[in-house]
Formats: C-alpha cells, sequence, structure tokens
C-alpha cells in the first residue's frame, strides 16, 4: 500500500471514534446516559405517585368550604323571601358554583375569573331577559339564544367564556320552563345569585390567603 492510501486511511480511522476508541466506548456510553436517565424518570414517578400537601392545601380546602357554605346560606335565608322553596334551593346551588369557580389558586387568578363569570353571565342575562319577555320557552328558543351568545362572546374577543355563556343559558331556560308563570324572572335571580357567589368566593380567598400569612408567615399565593 503506497504512503499517500496509508496516512488518508489514518486520518479516517483518527476521525472515527468507533476506531479510535472501540466500539466498546460507545456502548458504555450509552449505558451511562441511560443510568442518567432511569433515576431522573423515578424521581418523577415518586413525585407523581405521592405528591405533598402542605399547610396552604388544608387552609385552601377549608376556606373554599368555609366561602361555599356562606354563600348558600346568604342566597337561600335572603331569597326565601321572594321566592318559593326549590327555586331557593337553586338560587343557593348556583351561587356556590360561582363561588367555586372563582375559587383560584392566586388572587389575580380570582379576579380574573370572577370577571370572566360576571362578564359571561351579563350576556346570558340579556338574552334570556329579552326573549323571556317576549316569548314563552322552546327548545328551538333556547338553542339560538345559545347560538346568539357564543357569537357575542367571539366578538368580544372572550372565546374561553363561550362554555360558561352556553350553561349559563341552558340553566335559566331550562329553569324558566319549569316555573312559567314568571319565567322572565328567572335571568335576573341567576344573575343575582352569580354576583353573591363571585363576591364570596374573591373576598374569602383573599382574607384566607391574609390570615395564612399573618398567622404562619408564609406567603400564600
Amino acid at each position: 500500500m503506497s504512503r499517500p492510501a496509508v496516512a488518508v486511511r489514518g486520518l479516517i480511522e483518527i476521525n472515527d471514534p468507533t476506531k479510535l476508541f472501540g466500539h466498546g466506548s460507545r456502548e458504555t456510553e450509552e449505558k451511562m446516559m441511560r443510568s442518567e436517565l432511569v433515576p431522573s424518570q423515578n424521581a418523577t414517578t415518586s413525585e407523581l405517585k405521592s405528591p405533598k400537601l402542605s399547610s396552604w392545601d388544608v387552609v385552601y380546602a377549608l376556606n373554599m368550604a368555609i366561602a361555599c357554605l356562606i354563600t348558600y346560606w346568604t342566597i337561600t335565608h335572603f331569597m326565601s323571601r321572594y321566592v318559593d322553596g326549590p327555586s331557593d334551593l337553586l338560587g343557593g346551588m348556583w351561587a356556590v358554583a360561582a363561588t367555586v369557580f372563582v375559587y383560584r389558586e392566586t388572587h389575580l387568578k380570582s379576579l380574573s375569573a370572577g370577571i370572566a363569570r360576571l362578564i359571561a353571565t351579563c350576556v346570558s342575562f340579556a338574552l334570556c331577559l329579552l326573549y323571556l319577555l317576549l316569548f314563552p320557552f322552546t327548545p328551538v328558543g333556547m338553542a339560538a339564544l345559545i347560538a346568539i351568545g357564543t357569537i357575542v362572546m367571539a366578538l368580544l374577543g372572550r372565546r374561553d367564556d363561550i362554555v360558561t355563556v352556553g350553561i349559563t343559558t341552558a340553566v335559566v331556560m331550562v329553569v324558566a320552563a319549569m316555573s312559567p308563570s314568571d319565567a322572565w324572572q328567572q335571568p335576573l335571580l341567576r344573575l343575582v345569585d352569580t354576583v353573591v357567589g363571585i363576591g364570596v368566593g374573591v373576598a374569602c380567598k383573599w382574607v384566607g390567603s391574609f390570615l395564612f400569612y399573618k398567622y404562619t408567615g408564609e406567603q400564600a399565593p
């Protein structure tokens, strides 16, 4: 073999790790990489299987339960003077749903959720009230209102709240069908329920975070 050919072959072997270090080094490197990945995967799996419950998590759960209780008691005792028993209980349920909806992890998220819920409820309130003042409940009418509400929220640039508008509209219209004599009152009653639920939820979240920081010294979200 000529000298140039030998030189070229030597350069190829130097640039080829398998020739320079051998196949065993590559296998060793792959084993080391797998051994490094296994502990990290096991750690992630153990974190998922056994999440730690902090003191704030317990306070958060208790605070939300108290907020829901206050909301339910406020609505059922206040509305019992003006509506019958079933409507009273429905109002309590709807207000509690609003409280749970706005009860988020941080102050800012709770306030943002409250504003979003209020806007969606106001859109549904306006559509349902206008419809029920002019027409009785029909399934087609309910579907038309849901479609109109979807378009309105899209025009407002609040597509994430379309679901809330649809659910609120469906509840208001079905309850109106159950009480046809005073169907036009249902949008107003559900608006009151929602406002109370939002107000109690946001207020209790803020008060709970403040008290948690005051007595534990830990910064709540």
